[in-house]
């Protein structure tokens, strides 16, 4: 098991490696935390990796499968998610960096309106193959695809970028809870 500590919780994790079945390709959990708004636990967040790596620049720039997964600890309305989203977009990229990622932004936009509320216990999968891009599941169920690597590298930045929305869950992200 995998755990850390942090703005008081515990989070134990338990699936230290997963396995792509549509990729063939082994995973192992490179880190995990809890993404706390306010006084509010939103999410655990776990990064999965083909290898472990503690940089965040290395995981954006390494066109490799990866796949960040959302457990949901709290309702979230679904404009409420892709405002939130859009907002960090917003926050942790440049014009310049976001300006050729609009439409596919637009793209990601639709999709994550079209959700249903989230609910506690949803899990949200951010599922990147170097071959075909960011798919994005929802309780399992495939919810949205969006091509090319630069899109996921725009979405992690929110995570595991040089500026992050948490600072904490980066560090978790990057191995560094445990």
């Amino acid at each position: 098991s995998y755990g850390t500590k942090g703005r008081n919780c515990t989070l134990t994790y338990r699936e230290t490696s997963i396995f792509q079945v549509a990729r063939g390709q082994s995973l192992v959990l490179n880190g995990a935390g809890v993404r706390t708004q306010l006084v509010f636990r939103i999410y655990v967040a776990a990064l999965y990796l083909p290898a472990r790596l503690d940089s965040g620049e290395d995981i954006l720039h390494a066109n490799q499968p990866r796949r960040l997964l959302l457990h949901m600890l709290r309702d979230v309305p679904s404009s409420e998610l892709a405002t939130s989203m859009n907002e960090t977009l917003n926050a942790t990229l440049t014009r310049a960096e976001r300006q050729p990622l609009e439409s596919r932004i637009r793209q990601f936009n639709v999709m994550l309106e079209a959700l249903r509320d989230v609910k506690p216990g949803t899990q949200i999968v951010i599922d990147y193959a170097p071959d075909s891009g960011t798919t994005i599941l929802v309780d399992g169920e495939q919810k949205g695809h969006v091509p090319g690597a630069d899109f996921n590298q725009a979405l992690l930045r929110m995570w595991i970028g040089s500026r992050p929305r948490d600072a904490q869950l980066k560090t978790a992200l990057l191995g560094g809870g445990h």
